[in-house]
């Protein structure tokens, strides 16, 4: 893909390592596993890299964070909440900016108690303070930031939130992430909060009257609004209510797999009758198909033909929401947390457990890998720019603020 400017910098090598903080080994950034892509000719892969370098190219949501590569550390890991960031994985992706929510995980779990405000603060602060001392990595707040990135080859960070259950009922915290640097914001991630339903919910009632009056906020701060983990109901009530148009960040179809994780047509439809955009996800044993049951690129890209299908391809991107370490084995870890049920929201037990996506195992490998399908399989320059980053920009050059 097109070089990058990375110097080599390694998460926080300012500080002293078991001195200032506990040292962990994490998972190899690239080549953990034998994830393989489409094999191109020498003239498909002169095209797909010439791609990269033509194109604006954006992952809409991805947690770039590095595991440790023994998960029995998992917990004492995540209490630390000073989370690495995969530089040398991203200098290889080719992404020019990346959807990063990097804010959810330690709120979720160094406390095991839910989304705290103080966490959401405490994780921003740690991987900013991060950011700061590195130039390849920038943060993003307007789209000319996103165009600089990509003019002088850094990775631009959009700061990211999948659900809004830490403003509690305060619409001024919304105001103060916004502040902060957050330009994407999830209404649910999964379970009820105080705005409205998620997809796990039994009996989704949908947007509550505090929801209206916070998507009519993130309308007025300038924030992009996603409901990839809302409840059909809840992300209905948003999509019509919201005054821009809003994102399905990282989700597919449930026509081709029956999932709550997954969208059904009426919602992806609306969606894109508002201008909206909807990225494909690819977190293990999500996007599957009947065609292509073990979970992999080919099954992602089924579900990727059927959206343009549906609803056209001015509306349809990629959010991978894959990161750097073993991705399976982290659902199993963190099981009883997503579900007190003990089982996967995305999982159904009627298939077969994969040991990671292949073709799409991290965010090192995941966009190099869905242009060279694209190419293969004929599209055209114009619509492979529009749906790995063009479709996204025309949308956040409506919704964010522009000075």
């Amino acid at each position: 893909m097109k070089p990058k400017r990375y110097d080599g910098y390694r998460s926080y090598q300012y500080l002293e390592a078991d001195a200032d903080y506990r040292d962990y080994k994490l998972a190899k950034e690239i080549g953990r596993v034998p994830s393989r892509g489409p094999e191109l000719t020498a003239a498909q892969e002169a095209r797909a890299k010439q791609l990269f370098a033509d194109h604006i190219v954006i992952s809409l949501h991805e947690h770039t964070f590095v595991a440790p590569a023994d998960l029995s550390e998992f917990w004492d890991f995540r209490r630390q909440g000073r989370d690495a960031t995969g530089y040398a994985g991203l200098a290889a992706s080719g992404l020019d900016a990346v959807f990063d929510n990097f804010m959810d995980g330690t709120a979720m779990v160094r406390s095991r108690t839910g989304w705290q405000w103080d966490d959401i603060i405490y994780d921003i602060g740690l991987r900013y303070s991060d950011l700061a001392h590195q130039d390849f990595a920038i943060r993003v707040e307007r789209t000319a930031d996103i165009r600089h990135a990509h003019e002088t080859g850094r990775i631009g960070f959009v700061s990211s939130i999948e659900g809004a259950a830490m403003i509690e009922n305060e619409l001024d915290r919304l105001d103060i992430l916004f502040g902060f640097g957050v330009r994407c914001m999830g209404v649910c991630y999964s379970e009820a909060n105080a705005l409205g339903c998620g997809l796990r919910e039994p009996h989704d009632s949908g947007l509550t009257v505090f929801g209206e009056q916070a998507v009519r906020r993130m309308n007025k701060l300038g924030y992009a609004i996603d409901v990839s983990h809302a409840g059909d109901r809840t992300s209905m009530d948003t999509i019509r209510l919201s005054q821009q148009p809003i994102f399905i960040t990282h989700a597919g179809a449930r026509a081709l797999w029956e999932s709550p994780r997954l969208k059904p047509d009426d919602v992806l439809k609306a969606c894109a009758e508002r201008g909206g955009v909807i990225g494909v996800e690819a977190a293990p044993h999500t996007t599957l198909s009947k065609q292509h049951p073990l979970h992999s690129l080919d099954s992602v890209m089924d579900h990727f033909e059927y959206l343009v299908g549906l609803v056209g391809i001015d509306h349809v991107t990629f959010g991978p929401d894959t990161l750097f370490g073993d991705h399976v084995g982290l659902h199993h870890v963190m099981r009883g947390i997503w579900n007190p049920r003990g089982t996967s929201v995305a999982r159904r037990p009627d298939h077969e457990e994969v040991p990671y996506v292949d073709g799409l195992e991290n965010p090192a490998e995941g966009f190099p890998n869905i242009v060279r399908w694209l190419v293969l399989h004929n599209y055209s320059d114009t619509d492979i720019a529009k749906v790995i980053g063009g479709n996204t920009m025309r949308l956040l050059d409506q919704v964010w603020p522009s000075s």
